[in-house]
């Protein structure tokens, strides 16, 4: 059975909160219209990544009304829905209970949704860049990595400045995953390196890679878009260029099995 997958590279307007949200609930409503079963979004495609003052003002704990709304989304439509990711407040996420890896503070966070609208998986990006940014002053890294179980696939998610550590990928992989989904906010000029990386990540570790990019202009940058998906041999199933676009593309378990079964490069491991 395969899945069909929509990835929405959203027009992200820094610090247009209402707008992005807005634009992003119209993109899933036309994704799950299209027949899509899952559907991604960008890394912090509500306030934008370089949007760094707004942090503090749109933060919100997982119970907040923001994703309150991609949950309605997710159930409403029958979809799993990847929030893209969201700057979470951890002091209000722990006081809804939440398990957090600091109590206060800021987390870069996604969140995977199942088609009741239910948390299925929490992931709080690892690796902040600090290559003029200010990612890793006002952000607390995840410690957290998990996975679920979405048609035939163990699913697992990572962030952006992630596709630069490889070993990140082979804890997952040692969960078992097969498609990981990575919300981005990968700008020029560096566009080489991001499809070279996401490649990467597909080929060594046989699986499934769906980059969700974000395109629009920063004071500081300009996002890239060029949202791709990468089956386990690493070729290009589907791909955007830079303008706002919904990349879809069926995937599909039993291709994963067989692939790393007729080229086990897993299995030779050595560690």
């Amino acid at each position: 059975m395969t899945v069909s997958l929509a990835l929405c590279q959203l027009e992200i307007e820094p610090d247009e909160v209402a707008r992005n949200l807005e634009r992003a609930l119209q993109r899933i409503e036309e994704a799950a219209a299209n027949g899509a079963d899952v559907v991604a979004l960008p890394e912090l495609f509500d306030a934008g990544y370089f949007a760094f003052d707004a942090y503090p003002r749109v933060a919100q704990g997982l119970e907040g009304a923001r994703l309150g709304e991609l949950a309605d989304a997710a159930a409403d439509h029958g979809i799993w829905l990847l929030s893209g990711s969201v700057v979470e407040d951890l002091s209000a996420s722990a006081e809804s209970g939440v398990d957090v890896p600091a109590t206060d503070g800021y987390a870069n966070t996604a969140v995977l949704f199942d088609p009741s609208g239910t948390r299925q998986l929490v992931y709080r990006k690892h690796h902040l860049f600090g290559y003029e940014s200010a990612e890793t002053r006002l952000l607390t890294p995840g410690e957290r990595i998990d996975t679920a179980d979405v048609g035939g696939f163990t699913v697992g998610v990572t962030t952006c400045y992630d596709l630069r550590f490889p070993e990140l990928y082979r804890e997952l992989v040692d969960l078992g995953a097969t498609l990981v989904l990575v919300p981005s906010a990968w700008p020029y000029p560096r566009v080489e390196h991001w499809k070279t990386l996401s490649r990467a990540r597909a080929v060594e570790n046989l699986a499934y890679v769906a980059t969700i990019n974000g395109s629009g202009e920063f004071e500081e940058a300009t996002l890239l878009g060029r949202s791709a998906v990468y089956n386990p041999w690493g070729t290009t199933v589907a791909a955007a260029g830079d303008e706002p676009a919904t990349v879809t593309a069926d995937v599909d378990p039993r291709r994963v099995r067989e692939i790393r079964e007729e080229f086990p490069s897993l299995r030779d491991r050595r560690r």
